[in-house]
């Protein structure tokens, strides 16, 4: 028995003991939506991250075709297991893992790919797409946002786990969480301006943290500007407190450009009000659109105001879509 496997709860136990793997291309935001589904199902994966060798490496995921000498390292079950009985992957190279194992598999494995494979839909037993990602079809499952790691349970450890030093910060307390540039958006010094002229407005502690997009000179604008005592400003040293932010935020404050840190706040479900970059897409314009009509985002114009919805719940979602297809085979 392999350390990815585990009971799911099924009513008509025809799954019964199952293991899985996640295969990805190493990227960690990919990664942890696909553990998201699998934490939500119950499992504890197998994680490998892979490369392609040439061709694949250029022409997947059209090309197809997959060998053993296609990956690297090589794809093979421990010898004292099978291939997995549930594969989630995530990203271009990974498409071509999942058709192979499901190949070698003698199609038993189900697999599940997060996001767009940008192929048919059909290559895969399901396919998961945020609302923003145009692909539909009678497999693919439609998530408001990207599937996370959190929980209930996990934000509720986060906040006994970071008590200090966010316990004894005035209220209201809010997350501002900063990301930077992309290959779609773009932190401007003019922006940052903006947002700290907003945030030293606000009668509230402030719990912020950036990203290496941020930059050192936006970074060096903030550290210098929101001095006061009662705000932390996390300095990229010791425990990440990223969980334990959203966790004693009363509000949450997020720049436009990362799908993670938006679907990440909108799963708390505090109110969460949008710093838009400059730049952006069609894409993300959908993704902004969609958050704003179901009341999760706000734009951030200064002011704080409470609101309540739904919380999003994708990695759920996706974990119930995969349960019910299943019980299909």
């Amino acid at each position: 028995m392999t350390n990815s496997s585990t009971l799911l709860e099924n009513p008509t136990n025809k799954i019964g003991l199952i293991t899985c793997w996640i295969i990805t291309e190493g990227m960690i935001g990919t990664q942890n939506q696909c553990v998201g589904v699998a934490n939500a199902l119950g499992l504890n994966p197998i994680i490998k991250q892979i490369g392609l060798r040439q061709p694949w490496k250029t022409f997947s995921p059209w090309l197809g075709f997959e060998t053993t000498s296609s990956f690297s390292p090589s794809l093979t079950p421990p010898k004292d297991s099978t291939w997995p009985d549930i594969l989630i992957t995530s990203g271009r190279k990974s498409v071509a893992a999942s058709r192979y194992i499901k190949k070698q598999s003698g199609g038993k494995t189900f697999t599940v790919h997060i996001q767009d494979p940008k192929i048919s839909a059909t290559q895969f037993d399901l396919v998961a797409v945020p609302f923003h990602d145009k692909l539909r079809g009678q497999n693919v499952i439609v998530t408001d946002g990207a599937p996370n790691k959190l929980t209930k349970d996990k934000l509720n450890q986060a906040k006994q786990d970071f008590a200090p030093p966010f316990e004894s910060m005035k209220s209201p307390r809010v997350a501002v969480l900063i990301g930077g540039n992309s290959r779609t958006h773009k932190l401007t010094n003019s922006i940052t301006h903006q947002l700290i002229n907003q945030l030293s407005n606000l009668d509230a502690s402030l719990m912020v943290t950036t990203s290496r997009r941020t930059g050192e000179e936006n970074l060096k604008m903030i550290q210098d500007a929101l001095t006061k005592d009662q705000n932390f400003i996390w300095s990229g040293n010791g425990q990440n407190p990223y969980l334990g932010m959203l966790a004693w935020a009363d509000y949450i404050i997020v720049t436009s450009d990362s799908v993670s840190m938006l679907s990440d706040a909108g799963t708390t479900g505090k109110p969460v009000y949008m710093v838009n970059l400059e730049g952006g897409s069609p894409r993300f314009n959908r993704l902004y659109d969609h958050l704003n009509k179901i009341d999760v985002t706000r734009n951030f114009t200064g002011n704080l105001e409470a609101w309540t919805y739904e919380p999003l719940h994708d990695a759920q979602k996706v974990a119930h879509a995969i349960k019910e297809n299943w019980d299909k085979l």
